[in-house]
């Protein structure tokens, strides 16, 4: 590349290599981004992408390589340099302060705010910006009461706040309902045809396609393709990332539902505000059965699957399995009657990031035959159980006793589901489980659920990916503010824009011509 041409970039990386112990997670790689185009960054997970933009963005120094914005050589110490440089990332795991307001985290690193902090100009700025690019949030709100789905918007918005002229989106559609998707891909539109350039990491290579101008593909920290956008197809994209050929469809066989397992009776669970998120919800979940739950992110799936699980009081109402009452009970209860839930917070609620491997995978268990003898832990069979896990599940760690914050987001899910799994669970709860998988661990991790489901578990899958909803779900709830909008018996016979409308708040008994596949709720 001549140097006009270089100069020409937004940004150029040049033989970046960084390495941790016992891993080199970039090796030689070069990566630039034009201005005025969307440039997708593709890879399995672990295959170095987040740790490349993460050097983009300051966190990490690389230990070979160099970084140009604009023709100019830059050495970032800090994120707070990547930003005055006009860059902004939206992190897979967002790096926002949980015990902080959204107003308080817009700001956070800005060199430019007084000293008397204008609260009012800065809420205003909010919820002008919330309202041009439909990602509604409460500026006043606490971080740590809100949803995943809701966070994500306040990420997005953080870096729309600072005005940043390189994007760095790590999957941010992945909690994010098809109509906000759509929002933001006018937005990524608006700002490329103003010269803005945007790194868009997805594992949905249908998103790719469409909003992209070109694709680089990593594997094992190597470049392994690039190609221009129109003149691939999202098959070859795979099999670039995974380096064969990968399937994308999944067969998921008849079974006939058993009985009732779990149920929930007219519960009513309140959210951390004091207010009902759920409010006097029915539904039932059976054996050999997946219950898919769709609905708009931050409408009380969060407060309904930890009710369920035994983390979060019910207000009123029954949780029932296998016809015993068991509110009240302890979580510890829940989970040795055979609950298991598997949460959309890996690193927040699922799993312990300063602790390794192997004592991640007890969690469930160190009270209990064989991992407890007595008051101490047998660390001899943690240690197999846990290579066990880590062999079954294919989870890639330099050893069992890496920190887990040191995993990418597809091995920090292959983990916690495969210690929910361990023990043929009676109730699976899932929320979210694919959320920023790669092809091959989403696929992975749809057929142990269509597994347990096999094996006569009770599933109930949240997801904001409809086409993951209706590929799974033998039945599909609908919820919307906290309420069942109702249920729908055969989700194949019913269209996209009914569930949008149930989503949306419309209740099915309301929906005309909703014969033939729709349930309402008791």
């Amino acid at each position: 590349m001549t140097d006009d041409a270089e100069n020409a970039l937004l940004v150029a990386m040049k033989g970046v290599t960084k390495r941790f112990t016992g891993v080199v997670a970039n090796e030689d790689v070069d990566f630039d981004v034009r201005p005025g185009e969307v440039h997708a960054l593709l890879g399995e997970n672990g295959a170095g992408k987040s740790t490349l933009m993460n050097i983009l963005y300051g966190l990490y120094h690389p230990d070979e390589g160099t970084i140009t914005i604009r023709g100019v050589a830059k050495n970032f110490s800090s994120p707070r340099d990547a930003i005055a440089a006009g860059i902004g990332m939206v992190h897979q795991h967002f790096m926002l302060i949980p015990s902080q307001k959204v107003w308080e985290n817009m700001i956070l690193g800005l060199d430019d705010i007084p000293a008397i902090l204008p609260r009012n100009e800065i809420v205003r700025r909010i919820t002008d910006l919330s309202e041009q690019y439909g990602l509604r949030v409460d500026p006043m709100a606490n971080v740590w009461q809100l949803s995943i789905g809701e966070q994500q918007r306040v990420a997005i918005l953080q870096m729309l706040f600072r005005k940043a002229n390189i994007l760095i989106l790590d999957e941010p559609t992945a909690v994010l309902t098809p109509q906000e998707a759509e929002r933001l891909f006018k937005t990524i539109s608006q700002m490329t045809s103003e010269g803005h350039g945007v790194v868009f990491i997805s594992h949905k290579l249908d998103e790719v396609m469409r909003i992209t101008d070109r694709v680089t593909i990593l594997r094992k920290g190597h470049v392994a393709g690039r190609v221009d956008t129109k003149s691939t197809s999202r098959e070859q994209l795979a099999e670039m990332m995974m380096g064969e050929r990968v399937p994308f469809s999944i067969s998921k066989p008849a079974i006939e539902p058993g009985n009732r397992v779990l149920e929930a009776e007219r519960i009513t669970v309140l959210g951390d505000r004091g207010f009902p998120a759920v409010n006097r919800l029915t539904l039932d979940i059976r054996e050999h059965e997946i219950l898919g739950l769709a609905g708009v992110a931050g409408n009380g799936q969060q407060e309904l699957c930890e009710a369920l699980s035994g983390l979060r009081k019910l207000e009123s109402g029954n949780v029932v399995l296998d016809g015993a009452a068991i509110s009240g009970l302890a979580p510890r209860t829940f989970i040795d009657r055979g609950i298991r839930y598997i949460p959309a917070d890996r690193k927040g609620t699922g799993l312990v990031p300063n602790m390794n491997v192997e004592e991640n995978s007890i969690l469930k268990k160190y009270w209990s035959h064989p991992v407890a003898r007595g008051y101490l832990i047998d660390w001899k069979h943690v240690f197999e159980f846990a290579r066990s896990l880590v062999s079954r599940y294919s989870v890639s760690t330099p050893s069992l006793y890496t920190p887990v914050r040191n995993l990418s987001g597809g091995n920090l899910q292959k983990l916690m589901l495969g210690r929910e799994l361990s023990d043929s669970p009676r109730v699976v709860i899932a929320m979210h489980p694919t959320w920023g998988l790669d092809v091959s661990a989403t696929r992975f991790v749809r057929e142990q659920l269509l597994e347990e489901r096999k094996n006569g578990a009770a599933v109930l899958l949240v997801s904001e990916d409809l086409d993951e909803l209706l590929a799974l779900s033998d039945r599909l709830a609908v919820i919307c503010k906290g309420e069942l909008m109702g249920i729908i018996g055969d989700p194949s016979a019913v269209t996209l824009e009914t569930i949008g409308l149930m989503m949306a708040g419309t209740p099915v008994e309301s929906i005309a011509n909703n014969t033939g596949g729709l349930e309402q709720c008791g």
